[in-house]
């Protein structure tokens, strides 16, 4: 399915099992994402759905792969942007950051993440050095993604309201509840972040928080017209989440079921989100 001219896909991964394991692909559930997954599969995927421009994001805890990463923008058309990882609260995260912004594709790092979501404590964000470590994100003027659960979006609130000179990037709308159908206290918890000027939110994920062989637009609607109306569109980037998704829909149906949730929307707000707010909170090339 085709979308509109100059899409930017702000979130989505690439692997190669043979060089570095993917150890949280695990189980009979997420089988079909054991195999490598490269910007060679994505690119007819993303032409044929309109996108010209991707942010590729960090999906282990490892040191050396946001290099590799930044390396494969610096030989790619497509990937203009890298969200990659770094350890917030080693003492020398500003130096590693300078670092990476000095190795092959390092003009193309435009935010950290780390896995939050996986962090027992429901307070990480708020720990004395990983606060320093985001001070440091903020120095080095880039984004930090936000890969958490619901019970952790209070704590995200509560840090970004503490670092408003950093821009905080909601990954997968916090990864509410679809399938379950259940609004709150997601709801209510992600207005509470989007009353913070200095927060963005990702459409993106979705899919894979509904019942992957039974959703439909209509049970994704109530979390995308959440997010639309507590941040606007201005502030809200899609995403789509690949090779994730295909776990619930092929890329061009995650296009597709975006465009649908979108439609009522002005065309400069389809614009926005489609591109226009990626571009202007990652600084990627293009009109922001």
């Amino acid at each position: 399915m085709s979308g509109p001219p100059g899409l930017v896909d702000s979130h989505h991964h690439v692997w190669e099992l043979g060089v570095r394991d993917q150890d949280w692909i695990s189980g009979p559930q997420l089988a079909p994402l054991r195999r490598d997954f490269t910007l060679d599969d994505l690119r007819p995927e993303a032409s044929s759905a309109g996108v010209t421009a991707t942010v590729v994001v960090q999906t282990v805890t490892v040191a050396e792969e946001t290099p590799e990463l930044l390396a494969l923008a610096d030989g790619s058309d497509l990937v203009t942007g890298v969200v990659g990882w770094t350890d917030l609260t080693s003492p020398g995260v500003a130096d590693e950051l300078a670092r990476l912004r000095g190795l092959p594709g390092g003009g193309r790092l435009v935010g950290i993440r780390h896995q939050v979501q996986g962090e027992k404590d429901p307070e990480w964000l708020s720990r004395a050095d990983v606060r320093r470590g985001l001070g440091a994100v903020a120095d080095a003027g880039l984004a930090y993604d936000l890969v958490v659960l619901p019970h952790q979006l209070p704590a995200c609130a509560r840090v970004a309201a503490l670092h408003p000179e950093l821009t905080f990037v909601l990954d997968h709308l916090g990864k509410p509840p679809i399938a379950s159908g259940a609004l709150e206290p997601w709801a209510s918890d992600v207005r509470a972040l989007a009353s913070l000027p200095n927060t963005v939110c990702k459409l993106s994920g979705m899919v894979t928080e509904a019942a992957w062989t039974s959703w439909t637009p209509a049970d994704l609607r109530p979390y995308a017209e959440t997010v639309l109306d507590a941040f606007g569109a201005g502030r809200v980037l899609w995403g789509s989440d690949w090779p994730v998704c295909v776990l619930a829909a092929s890329y061009g149906g995650v296009v597709g079921v975006a465009r649908e949730l979108l439609a009522e929307l002005s065309p400069g707000e389809r614009s926005a989100v489609f591109g226009g707010t990626a571009r202007g909170v990652y600084g990627l090339p293009g009109p922001g």
